[in-house]
């Protein structure tokens, strides 16, 4: 067997670890009666194809880029969901979508690099790996992680491999998104539990700090990737290594701010004042930003196998296997308000543009929000 083979075993092994969920597969909690306390509804839906890869919405000047199972990516206007541009990578998809507003990036089942102008295919490239976490665009550079966690960068103009960073891995990775990231002049790669800073020219490491301490008897129970996507405030950024921890760091010095041992497998979500995310059970927590103590808990979600979290004003956003979005309480975790899709699961972290929140479900279902 080649070195390669244990690795694609193993990453066989760990697309079988669910979020939120138990493999007895827990049912859902029973919604609670709620009156609502605060004013919210859908502006309007759209659809792509089904979507059965870790899909990441894009959003750039008040444009939300999305795509489907079949390739097609979709450039829609927050506002009102007319549709911008769309063109499709030819192939079935495994990532996506990245973008900085004129270039969109996506990932093939058979590793390839698509990159799209206007709707329009610019180039294509070949990838060594496969790719679960949407490509970063920016200044005008492609960068693609693999489920390896070698990262590598593109000339966004013409595709030219600029750079690959190729780092001792672990025997078993997560197919699941990673962390890349902007920040100033520095790319934040997730690289097993620890968050590296990255010359984006170079590809060399200017520093690394592990947000957690991988432990169990086995390869499984010792995975803690970093999982995506992270959040930042300020210097701040915080991340989850996959059941293992919630941490903070600060990215300007490379130091970690502070860490607290929980279960979980979905990112979180943040603002100035909190840092909020489910654990395996899906109950919720809130960590004070600043320091990583508990501010609230919110156990009313359990088993419901919810997404990675929106937090905007007042409100922290997770949507469900039901196709519910749940919009809690910055403050205590009390539900404010619940709204419905199509009955399929939620499958993207919300994200905001201007004041409307887009959610996309398993079954391609893209539902806008606006919350009053």
């Amino acid at each position: 067997m080649t070195a390669v083979g244990p690795r694609v075993l193993l990453l066989a092994a760990a697309a079988v670890i669910a979020a939120c969920a138990s493999s007895e597969k827990p049912k859902p909690a029973p919604l609670e009666p709620l009156t609502a306390q605060i004013a919210g509804r859908q502006v309007w839906s759209a659809r792509v194809d089904r979507i059965d890869f870790p899909l990441t919405i894009a959003v750039n000047n008040d444009v939300f880029m999305v795509a489907g199972r079949d390739g097609t990516v979709r450039a829609l206007r927050a506002t009102d969901g007319t549709e911008v541009w769309r063109g499709s990578a030819g192939a079935l998809l495994t990532a996506g979508v990245g973008s900085d507003g004129r270039f969109a990036a996506v990932v093939t089942r058979d590793n390839e690099l698509v990159v799209l102008e206007g709707g329009s295919v610019k180039w294509r490239a070949r990838l060594a790996s496969r790719v679960t976490t949407a490509p970063l665009v920016a200044g005008e550079r492609v960068f693609v992680m693999g489920v390896d966690r070698a990262v590598q960068a593109f000339d966004a103009l013409d595709g030219r491999r600029l750079w690959t960073l190729q780092r001792p891995g672990d025997p078993l990775t997560l197919l699941q998104r990673g962390v890349l990231a902007p920040f100033g002049d520095t790319l934040l790669a997730g690289q097993g539990s620890r968050l590296a800073g990255v010359d984006p020219l170079r590809g060399t490491v200017r520093w690394e700090v592990a947000v957690a301490t991988p432990r169990g008897t086995n390869e499984v129970e010792r995975l803690a990737d970093l999982v995506g996507p992270a959040v930042r405030q300020g210097d701040r950024v915080c991340a989850r290594a996959f059941q293992s921890a919630v941490g903070c760091v600060d990215a300007l010095r490379g130091v970690l701010l502070w860490n607290r041992n929980t279960g979980g497998t979905e990112a979180v979500g943040g603002n100035a004042q909190i840092i909020v995310g489910a654990d395996a059970s899906c109950r919720v927590t809130a960590w004070k930003a600043d320091s990583g103590e508990v501010a609230w808990t919110h156990e009313r979600l359990l088993h419901r196998e919810l997404s990675a979290p929106l937090v905007v004003g007042p409100t922290a956003v997770f949507g469900d296997v039901e196709g519910y979005v749940h919009f809690l309480s910055t403050v205590d975790g009390q539900t404010l308000l619940r709204l419905g899709t199509d009955g399929s699961a939620v499958v993207a972290p919300p994200v905001l543009a201007g004041t409307t929140i887009l959610v996309a479900t398993r079954a391609g279902g893209l539902f806008a929000f606006r919350p009053q």
